[in-house]
């Protein structure tokens, strides 16, 4: 195994391998999430498009790494361990941070010679709109109300509590990469961007949403679905379905 081989393995997960898809959508997660809450999504798209979802360090099979506590670190990181995937075309798909770790990679992979077909934005405001946040420095039973509000996390996680012993380090962490992105001007993408997210969403306005307009001369929209921040489990044929449609276009024989 390479270097490059080794690096990929530790940052992708591919749970259904379809070797006659066209094209691959990498899935990034939220603060705290891991690569099996694209699972379901995985199943569903395969055969059509092969999903690879990313595996931050820290949880899961890797959380005896150390964590990583900046966007660029997730996202040079996550670039790199791509390469060996890019001979068909990537499509990104991120929810929350992970919309912003994906858009950041789609600069560095579009500066490698190697854009996206496609990226998809959910559940999180423009990297142009600066918000100051400060949940990393939140005490525990704070921020464990602030998750419960937005859902997305199974009620029965907040009861064990060898479970939030392990889950409250990552989620800190990710909230500080979060918290601590500034964003670098540049040239927009020129691949489509879809933007998701839900109606009933505390941390996305409309305007949040159409800000992410600016960051690519390509196709934009903005894809509005019943829910609050985590509308995706909710509305989890839809998302699929918006995902299918645009890739089918990208692909479809001329």
């Amino acid at each position: 195994m390479t270097v490059t081989d080794a690096r990929s393995a530790l940052w992708i997960r591919r749970f259904e391998p379809a070797p006659d898809a066209p094209v691959r959508l990498v899935c990034f997660p939220h603060a705290g999430g891991s690569a099996t809450f694209f699972l379901e999504l995985a199943k569903d798209l395969s055969p059509d498009v092969e999903v690879l979802a990313v595996q931050y360090p820290g949880r899961q099979d890797r959380r005896k790494e150390p964590l990583v506590e900046t966007v660029t670190g997730l996202a040079e990181s996550v670039a790199a361990a791509l390469l060996p995937w890019a001979d068909r075309g990537l499509a990104l798909f991120g929810h929350s941070l992970g919309s912003t770790v994906a858009y950041e990679v789609a600069r560095l992979l579009r500066d490698k010679g190697h854009e996206p077909v496609a990226l998809f934005a959910s559940g999180r405001r423009a990297p142009s709109v600066h918000r100051t946040e400060s949940g990393s420095h939140a005490d525990d039973d704070t921020l464990l109300r602030a998750l419960r509000s937005l859902g997305g996390t199974h009620p029965t996680v907040f009861d064990d509590e060898e479970l939030l012993r392990l889950a409250l380090p990552v989620i800190r962490a990710d909230y500080v990469a979060a918290e601590t992105y500034q964003y670098r001007p540049g040239p927009p993408l020129s691949c489509p961007l879809t933007m998701l997210t839900g109606e009933d969403d505390p941390m996305v306005s409309p305007q949040d949403a159409a800000a992410w307009r600016e960051h690519t001369s390509g196709e934009f929209d903005v894809i509005t679905l019943p829910g609050g921040h985590f509308y995706l489990t909710e509305q989890h044929a839809a998302v699929t379905r918006a995902i299918t449609d645009r890739l089918a276009e990208l692909t479809r024989p001329v």
